[in-house]
């Protein structure tokens, strides 16, 4: 059997019971149960939701996304081998850290396999709430030009590159495009500061204004977990994204919980820490691959230019990546997924005939 046959590349063609269009993001497909499902299966599986609560089935996949886009590998690769599953287990190995740690739940509510998770529908906050211990990437060719102000908190001179910073930093950007808020321009993923929030936290989907204080408490709670966890395992955990929206429980309660993944290399940078002691920055992240990218390709500014983006997606369509690129990703993902649970990331001969037996004979959502 060929690598390419191990990958999950497409994932929206699953034969789970649903009424609505599946909706395929970069990673993740999402299929929504019928309402008698979801009633169902809160009433069968005991799920802390309450029982009118919309669920959904979200299934990984293996595609690698870099950029704002897809990419392939030669020999038909659509993916990297073991990276679905390698982010689920580490996401769920810190969401358990999160509930041993007494924090806020999450959106997962059953893990029925390594590529599923059984999730309840969350009202989103609009923003990607990203956290800073180091200074590296955007935030440092930002300041290598002189920017000094970064989501409204002013750093000081003399910062080098990928240095530790005095505290850890709070640099929310804007998740999808946000319309008539004054002051914030009407694109994705841009930067904005806590002022922002505090005078449109409605805008954003906060129920009250207090809920901001709670975020931020939440993301600096979270990130503490896991960067204590991986100093542990001598990993240095430099940056990372939370999402985070608002969940009813069983008592009817209104809750903010964390959604989406969390501490995964997807959405993390994550440094190799005997190789930081010595000078030198060793990715287990999918950094690695961005700067493999930017290396590869002879004009890297259309990987870096938002204004060249249609040359950007015709560049990873067009293009096949040595499958020696593809296969050290997959090395990465898998070498820091089984040091952060402590246990070997089973690969599947083939993932959908496993999901569908699994949600067809445990879940009955398969006719």
């Amino acid at each position: 059997m060929s690598f390419a046959d191990k990958v999950l590349a497409v994932n929206n063609d699953l034969p789970i019971r649903t009424e609505l269009p599946v909706h395929s993001g970069k990673v993740r497909s999402v299929y929504w149960l019928t309402e008698a499902d979801s009633r169902r299966l809160i009433r069968e599986k005991g799920y802390d939701v309450a029982e009118d609560t919309p669920l959904a089935i979200m299934v990984i996949s293996d595609r690698m996304s870099a950029f704002d886009c897809i990419w392939k590998g030669e020999g038909g690769m659509r993916g990297v081998p073991g990276k679905g599953a390698a982010l689920n287990a580490i996401s769920n190995h810190w969401f358990r850290l999160f509930k041993e740690n007494g924090l806020a739940d999450s959106h997962i509510l059953d893990i029925p396999h390594p590529f599923v998770w059984i999730v309840q529908k969350a009202r989103p906050v609009m923003i990607e709430a990203i956290c800073r211990q180091y200074i590296t990437g955007s935030m440092w060719r930002a300041y290598s030009k002189g920017e000094r102000e970064f989501c409204g908190i002013q750093l000081s001179d003399g910062l080098q590159k990928d240095q530790k910073l005095p505290d850890l930093l709070i640099t929310p950007s804007t998740k999808g495009i946000l319309k008539g808020i004054p002051g914030v321009p009407e694109v994705d993923d841009v930067n904005i500061t806590r002022t922002d929030l505090e005078a449109h936290y409605e805008a954003f989907n906060f129920r009250q204004a207090d809920d901001i204080d709670r975020y931020e408490t939440l993301l600096k709670e979270g990130f503490d977990v896991i960067s204590k966890a991986l100093s542990e395992l001598d990993q240095v955990f430099v940056d990372t994204k939370f999402e985070f929206g608002y969940v009813t429980d069983a008592q009817g309660q209104d809750k903010l919980i964390y959604m989406d993944e969390v501490g995964t290399p997807d959405s993390s940078r994550i440094w190799d820490g005997p190789a930081y002691r010595e000078g030198k920055v060793v990715e287990n992240s999918k950094e690695g691959f961005r700067q493999t990218l930017l290396s590869h390709f002879p004009d890297p500014d259309i990987l870096l230019n938002k204004d060249r983006m249609d040359e950007r997606l015709a560049l990873a369509e067009n293009n096949e990546l040595p499958q020696s690129i593809m296969m050290n990703v997959s090395k990465t993902y898998l070498d820091i997924a089984e040091r952060i649970t402590g246990e070997p990331i089973a690969l599947s001969d083939n993932p959908k005939a496993e999901i569908v037996a699994i949600l067809k004979e445990q879940y009955g959502l398969i006719d």
